[in-house]
């Protein structure tokens, strides 16, 4: 099968993903195979590729936003049948034994792997994966519609709900890319007022189309006529913690909803003082996709797509990760796709 292959961590400037032939994979006891038709990008392919979160598996095809068709199913296979579109998103296994399975955290499991880091994944032809860590796909989505909620989407969706954003709050948003532009959507639809920090003009654009209070280059600079009550920071930049903290209200969460970040500066104990919150969002739990993909479909989400080819996939991380890109960015694997007609 055609996959991207990354063989060394490389700055994604250097081109470091290879077209390559490589064996197509065989489904295992549990596992079903995937005839991949599409699979979007998301930050974290570039902290894999570039390096920023140690290498678990090379070489290793990345992607983990997979959207296909079941075309091969292993013995003990019960949940599918062959022809079933499902998706495949971050969290890839869990060993449901572990202190942190046993609470229902396994998005912390001891021993979690992650699509496209420790198994192969969405950038190839065939994609393999346990039953118990696919998803069916709304019918109201088609496959480039439905692959950004997979990860942006889902994660997107855990830190507006670790923020703990309820209608009638104020919740300022830094970093509007693809995660954003869903969850934005999702926050409208429960009642929450949103402010958008973003540099690009065109992203704020986005963001007052998708229903907005306010959008701008710094909230600093929103003249609110309040604290806000709650925070989420998408971009991975350490600094814009402390322009959150100085934000919200007292009592207030800011939710960090990246898998890396640059280093956050000293805090003034003030910034904290008056019980307000900083917490990480570490990947997100089988419920949090279901949840997700449900509400979703109910409102219904619609994405801001962009697609490349395979081929292209180099070139699309490079605009991803020099935010060229508005909304989601999504790799078309095949051209056997459920027909695109309501994405933009």
């Amino acid at each position: 099968m055609r996959a991207m292959l990354l063989t060394e961590a490389n700055q994604i400037d250097q081109n470091p993903l290879n077209l390559t032939e490589i064996l197509d994979p065989e489904p295992g006891p549990d596992q079903v195979r995937l005839k991949v038709h599409v699979c979007a990008l998301c930050h974290t392919d570039l902290h894999v590729i570039e390096g920023d979160l140690p290498a678990h598996q090379r070489p290793v095809v990345p992607g983990h936003q997979i959207v296909g068709v079941i075309d091969k199913i292993g013995p003990q296979v019960t949940r599918w049948q062959i022809g079933d579109r499902v998706g495949v998103p971050w969290l890839y296994h869990t060993d449901g034994t572990c202190r942190y399975c046993l609470k229902n955290q396994e998005n912390v499991c001891l021993h979690g792997q992650f699509t496209g880091y420790d198994a192969n994944g969405g950038y190839a032809e065939y994609a393999i994966v346990s039953q118990d860590f696919t998803y069916a796909i709304p019918a109201a989505f088609s496959d480039v519609q439905a692959a950004p909620l997979l990860c942006a989407g889902v994660i997107g969706y855990r830190a507006l709900r670790l923020s703990g954003a309820k209608a009638g709050n104020k919740l300022g948003m830094w970093g509007f890319g693809a995660s954003a532009h869903i969850t934005i959507q999702v926050a409208h639809h429960l009642g929450i007022e949103v402010y958008v920090a973003t540099r690009a003009k065109a992203h704020q654009d986005l963001a007052l189309q998708l229903g907005a209070k306010w959008a701008g280059a710094s909230l600093a600079n929103a003249a609110l006529p309040e604290p806000l009550d709650n925070a989420i920071i998408f971009a991975p930049a350490g600094g814009l913690v402390l322009d959150a903290l100085k934000a919200i209200d007292k009592g207030g969460t800011v939710a960090l909803a990246g898998i890396y970040m640059s280093p956050i500066p000293t805090l003034d104990y003030g910034l904290i003082y008056g019980e307000r919150i900083l917490r990480s969002v570490a990947n997100s739990t089988r419920q949090d996709v279901e949840e997700l993909l449900k509400i979703a479909a109910e409102i219904p989400v619609k994405t801001t797509v962009q697609t490349f080819k395979l081929e292209e996939l180099n070139h699309a991380l490079q605009l991803l990760k020099h935010s060229q890109i508005d909304g989601a960015a999504v790799i078309q694997v095949s051209d056997e796709l459920k027909p695109d007609r309501n994405s933009q």
